[in-house]
């Protein structure tokens, strides 16, 4: 197994949930933690802890961002006009490694952050490897022709527990991509409920 495909199952396993909604995952088995005590911990949760575990699952969903990189996300949403929550979810929408992710060109969000760092991916027409790079409203991103035929993006678009939400327009034939708009919470086709209010919470206290 990976390192990329254990810590995809380990962030899982240890939220309890299957959040990115994959037949394999080992929640579908055991519900329960990891570790010889999981089965006992499933307690009252505190305040702090339904705050933290929301943090870390939203974090997480998105390939497992470093702290520091979520933090300054959410500074960063924090910072603007709005609904705080809102903001966040949409800029982490607007990551190019989320929009590969989105748009099916690859299984999984771990694959997309390589898929991007090999340069395999375009921005209205020109290279771009840095998984962070934030698309814009009516951005094309494709993959580059020489990477076209990767059997991986081939069984990606067959994956049937999918479907391309509706703020990218996607041509599978062509593999383009166009980043219609930005979206909201109920926007984004989460397999669990994400809880950015919670995250807001828990960057107050902490």
């Amino acid at each position: 197994m990976t390192k990329r495909t254990s810590a995809k199952y380990k962030i899982d396993r240890r939220m309890g949930e299957n959040i990115w909604g994959r037949p394999k995952s080992p929640v579908n088995r055991r519900e329960y933690g990891p570790g010889q005590h999981g089965q006992r911990r499933k307690g009252k949760m505190s305040d702090f802890g339904l705050q933290l575990r929301a943090k870390q699952k939203l974090k997480g969903y998105y390939g497992d961002l470093t702290e520091k990189q979520f933090r300054r996300i959410f500074g960063e949403a924090e910072r603007r006009r709005g609904d705080t929550g809102e903001l966040l979810i949409g800029l982490l929408e607007r990551r190019l490694d989320a929009v590969v992710y989105r748009a099916k060109f690859v299984a999984t969000i771990f694959a997309a952050r390589q898929f991007v760092n090999h340069g395999h991916v375009l921005v209205n027409g020109k290279r771009v490897n840095i998984p962070s790079y934030r698309v814009k409203e009516g951005d094309v991103i494709e993959v580059r022709e020489k990477s076209k035929q990767m059997a991986a993006i081939l069984e990606a678009i067959q994956l049937p527990e999918r479907d391309v939400p509706d703020y990218l327009e996607v041509d599978h034939n062509k593999l383009t991509a166009t980043f219609v708009r930005t979206p909201g919470l109920t926007d984004v086709p989460y397999p669990v409920i994400m809880e950015p209010n919670l995250v807001i919470e828990y960057y107050a206290q902490n």
